[in-house]
């Protein structure tokens, strides 16, 4: 099962303006544990930055599944509730699910998350849909395995 785990970094950014500020920008990573998040994560942004970076905040973060869209420029997180009926007792239970959806309007966003949904054998009502901070996601690169990380 994924493990993700919301990175908050901190580094110096060159602006349109030529300008050199630093930033605060939140990411999502794909890790084992968060030694692992922090070191991905820094792993991840090396590329990006010149200056002065550092990782200011790793926590947990709950998504069941994300759902990549090519095109899509922000990130949300839809909160869905699974609805299921208790056969004992006959009650309705609702159990919450969060996943991640990349798009670039809730419109894109209702889109790809309902065309996801097709075929699911529950019941379920979208409970929220919110715009998150979030910069990026990154995954595991499932590619690599541990021998070859070890090469490197």
């Amino acid at each position: 099962m994924t493990q993700w785990f919301e990175t908050k970094v901190k580094y110096d950014k060159t602006l349109e303006t030529g300008a050199v500020k630093a930033v605060p920008e939140t990411y999502l990573v794909d890790a084992l544990s968060f030694t692992e998040a922090e070191a991905r994560i820094t792993e991840e942004m090396m590329p990006y930055v010149t200056g002065e970076f550092m990782v200011t905040a790793v926590r947990k973060a709950k998504f069941d599944d994300v759902l990549y869209h090519e095109g899509g420029d922000r990130w949300y997180k839809v909160k869905i509730n699974m609805i299921t009926i208790d056969e004992k007792t006959a009650a309705e239970k609702k159990t919450p699910s969060l996943t991640l959806v990349q798009a670039s309007t809730l419109e894109e966003v209702l889109q790809v998350f309902l065309e996801s949904m097709k075929g699911v054998a529950f019941d379920y009502e979208i409970a929220s849909v919110i715009e998150t901070p979030l910069m990026d996601v990154f995954a595991a690169d499932l590619s690599k395995t541990l021998a070859d990380k070890k090469e490197e």
